[in-house]
């Protein structure tokens, strides 16, 4: 409920951006397949997690006044219409009063909601140690990015190695089940970890061994 991205299944996420006039919803599709064939379906499949998602997240962040929500274009009326009868289902139950528009030709979504409380509006950001007069994200936000990193990674690579600050490889290491125990179950690859003293805490770099080289 804090963060601009908000990770969802199958690889996809939302970006989350606050204007003085309006909320923006992007959807994205991340490392899905984009080929011609596929591309409606994928689209419809995408839209139908995120609008599930963006009904939770509303709620959650108690989000009021214009909404609009960029979907993934689908060029198929039905689509369209099926993904709009969805969104208004999902949030049947919002006690907030609020108005949805139907998709436009471009994915658009227009949403009018009535605020029930304060917005949740945390800043994720912290100053940067090593500059006084920067800002660097939160460190609750590195493990969420490296997850994000790492199934973009394991697409094209197959023996990795995670190079992090020792207080984050004791994170991901440590319990039972641990984050790398997860990341084998549902990637069936085993990353190895390597804590590296030399590292700030929001450093961490990917490193293929087959091509002995890091992976930007």
């Amino acid at each position: 409920s804090f963060g601009k991205t908000v990770s969802m299944s199958k690889g996809a996420y939302l970006i989350i951006e606050h204007t003085e006039a309006l909320h923006v919803i992007d959807v994205n599709s991340g490392n899905r397949s984009n080929k011609a064939t596929n591309q409606e379906d994928t689209a419809m499949e995408v839209n139908m997690i995120a609008a599930a998602e963006i009904a939770r997240q509303l709620r959650l962040r108690d989000m009021g006044g214009i909404i609009v929500i960029d979907f993934i274009d689908m060029s198929n009326p039905e689509n369209r219409k099926v993904l709009f009868d969805f969104l208004k289902e999902e949030m049947s139950d919002d006690k907030a009063k609020h108005k949805i528009l139907p998709p436009s030709k471009f994915g658009l979504v227009q949403i009018t909601r009535q605020r029930v409380r304060p917005e949740v509006n945390i800043k994720t950001r912290e100053e940067d140690p090593n500059n006084e007069s920067g800002e660097i994200e939160a460190p609750i936000q590195i493990i969420d990015k490296i997850t994000f990193d790492l199934e973009r990674v394991l697409k094209n690579h197959k023996d990795v190695v995670l190079n992090v600050h020792p207080f984050v490889a004791a994170y991901l290491t440590k319990g039972f089940p641990s984050l790398r125990s997860k990341w084998f179950l549902e990637h069936k690859k085993w990353v190895k970890i390597i804590p590296r003293d030399a590292y700030t805490y929001l450093e961490y770099h990917f490193y293929d061994k087959k091509e002995n080289a890091i992976i930007e």
